[in-house]
C-alpha cells in the first residue's frame, strides 16, 4: 500500500480502527473520516504509538454523516487537497438507535449508514477514477437478511424498529455497491461489499443489556464474537489484495464471496432506490 492514500469513515474506533492499523503497517496513508473530532485525535494518537508510522501517514478529518452539508464540506475538501484516493472504505455507522432524524431529516440509521455514505463516495468518485485502479468497499452486515427496503416509508414514520430499520440500511449498503459497480464497469474503479460478522466494538451501545446479565455477556462476547482486528480483516483484503484486483459488484465474509438473498442482488429494486437516493441527497449523475 506504499504510495497509496486510503479513507477510512469512523475510523476511530472498532472496525474502522483495525482497519486503519493493518494499512498502516502496510505503509499505505490513512485519511481518518470521523465524527468526533478529540475521540479521532485520541484514536490517532493510539493508532501512531502502535504502528511506528510516521504522522505524515495518517490524517484526521471531520465528517458527520449525519449532515449532507458535512459530507460536501468533507469532500470538498478532499478533493481539493488530495491528488488521488486509491481506496475508499465506508465502515461508519449506527446500530439499533432510538428513533431519531439527521440534520436533514433522514431516520438516523438510513441517513448515516446508507444516504451519508451514497452521497460521499458519488461526490468522490470523479477523484477516484482519475486515480483508478482504485476501489470502494462498503461494510454491510448479515443483518440485511431480516429487513426489505420499504419505499413507502424509508423514514420511519409511519411504524419505526429500531432492528429492523438496521437491516434495512445494511440491506440498502448492499444494493448501493451492486448498483455503484455496474455504473463503474470500465472505469478501473471496482466496488464491493462485506459482511464482518459479529464483532466486539462499541456500535451495540443503544442495545440494553441488564445489569446484572453484563458479566456474563462480556463473558461470551469474548469467547463467541470476533475481536476488531478479526472483524476488520475483509475490509483490509478488499482494500489490498491483489487477490481482488478487478472484482466487481460482490460480497464477501472472511476474505471469501458470499451467495446472497435475491433480494440483495435484484437490480430493479437497486436502481430505484439509487434514483431515490439521489433525490433525497439532492444530487444527479
Amino acid at each position: 500500500m506504499m504510495g497509496k492514500t486510503v479513507i477510512v469513515t469512523g475510523a476511530n474506533s472498532g472496525i474502522g480502527k483495525a482497519t486503519t492499523v493493518d494499512i498502516l503497517r502496510q505503509r499505505g496513508r490513512v485519511i481518518m473520516a470521523c465524527r468526533d473530532m478529540e475521540r479521532a485525535e485520541e484514536a490517532a494518537h493510539e493508532i501512531l504509538a502502535v504502528t511506528e508510522a510516521h504522522a505524515r501517514q495518517l490524517v484526521v478529518k471531520p465528517l458527520d454523516l449525519a449532515s449532507l452539508k458535512s459530507v460536501h464540506e468533507f469532500c470538498q475538501g478532499i478533493i481539493e487537497e488530495e491528488p488521488r484516493v486509491d481506496v475508499l472504505i465506508n465502515n461508519a455507522g449506527v446500530y439499533q438507535c432510538p428513533y431519531s432524524k439527521t440534520v436533514d431529516g433522514f431516520e438516523m440509521q438510513f441517513g448515516v449508514n446508507h444516504l451519508g455514505h451514497f452521497l460521499l463516495t458519488n461526490l468522490l468518485l470523479d477523484l477516484l477514477k482519475r486515480s483508478a485502479p482504485s476501489r470502494v468497499v462498503v461494510v454491510s452486515s448479515k443483518l440485511y437478511k431480516h429487513a426489505h427496503v420499504n419505499f413507502e416509508d424509508l423514514n420511519g414514520e409511519q411504524h419505526y424498529d429500531k432492528a429492523f430499520a438496521y437491516g434495512q440500511s445494511k440491506l440498502a449498503n448492499l444494493l448501493f455497491s451492486l448498483e455503484l459497480a455496474q455504473r463503474l464497469e470500465g472505469t478501473g474503479v471496482t466496488a464491493n461489499s462485506l459482511t464482518p460478522g459479529i464483532v466486539r466494538t462499541n456500535l451495540g451501545r443503544h442495545v440494553h443489556i441488564p445489569s446484572m446479565a453484563k458479566p456474563l455477556f462480556g463473558l461470551v462476547s469474548r469467547g463467541l464474537f470476533k475481536s476488531p482486528e478479526e472483524g476488520s480483516r475483509t475490509s483490509v483484503y478488499l482494500a489490498c489484495s491483489p487477490d481482488v484486483e478487478g472484482v466487481q459488484g460482490k460480497c464477501f465474509a472472511d476474505c471469501h464471496p458470499q451467495v446472497l438473498l435475491p433480494k440483495a442482488t435484484d437490480m430493479n429494486v437497486a436502481g430505484k432506490l439509487w434514483d431515490i437516493s439521489e433525490v433525497m441527497v439532492g444530487i444527479t449523475t
